[in-house]
């Protein structure tokens, strides 16, 4: 609730950040209306700015009720949420609001390698991920990777030819927006061709991972 909150409260548009968070959630405004005893409309406004930005209290109220409605549906997300640290995961952020794909490679020198995909999806959040140290380190542990959303490019370092993390990536039923191998020797056709049946962007940096942390931490 109060990584929730906050987002909102501070974000510049609270509304697009609400909207945000009730669609990664899969929540629509009329379950949340309902949740709340208010007319659809009401949250409509608060998200398209038409009503002024709701205060600490409807903001917690709003949280609150979004938290119940995903307990009623089993808890999917706020089981994803309680992460923890692992080694395997070297850097990890959310957005406050959703940046365009071209501006996220743009950010980080990429380069797609899907060509029929549009750039104009919204990437939600980042996760980098050493390659090597998570065959052994995830494991059951392998939900981490999503973080808040699902809508985020997964950054995989230490990536010889990329068809492994598409395979997995396949078989899983959590897709992420964007995949990005940083400094590979040479993308695999099949790793492209998976991506383009998965609809995920796939791409490639050849910035050092120092570096393209530290860019990534400016993005966010």
């Amino acid at each position: 609730m109060e990584k929730i909150a906050g987002e909102i409260v501070l974000s510049e548009e609270p509304g697009r950040t609400l909207r945000k968070w009730r669609e990664e959630m899969k929540i629509s405004v009329k379950e949340l209306s309902g949740q709340l005893d208010v007319t659809p409309s009401v949250i409509s406004d608060y998200e398209s700015g038409r009503r002024r930005s709701p205060g600490a209290q409807t903001i917690r109220r709003l949280v609150q009720a979004m938290l119940e409605i995903d307990a009623k549906n089993g808890g999917q997300y706020a089981a994803r949420w309680n992460t923890v640290q692992n080694e395997a995961i070297p850097a990890m952020a959310e957005f406050v609001t959703g940046v365009p794909a071209r501006e996220f490679l743009a950010a980080i020198s990429g380069k797609t390698l899907t060509k029929k995909l549009s750039l104009d999806r919204e990437i939600r959040g980042y996760t980098v991920i050493d390659s090597m140290k998570a065959i052994t380190g995830l494991g059951k542990d392998y939900l981490q990777i999503f973080g808040y959303t699902t809508e985020r490019a997964l950054i995989f370092t230490g990536v010889k030819y990329g068809r492994s993390p598409m395979i997995v990536i396949r078989t899983h039923p959590l897709k992420p927006a964007m995949v990005v191998y940083a400094r590979p020797q040479q993308v695999d056709e099949l790793a492209i061709r998976l991506a383009e049946l998965e609809n995920v962007i796939l791409a490639r940096t050849d910035l050092e991972t120092d570096t393209l942390i530290q860019r990534l931490e400016r993005l966010a």
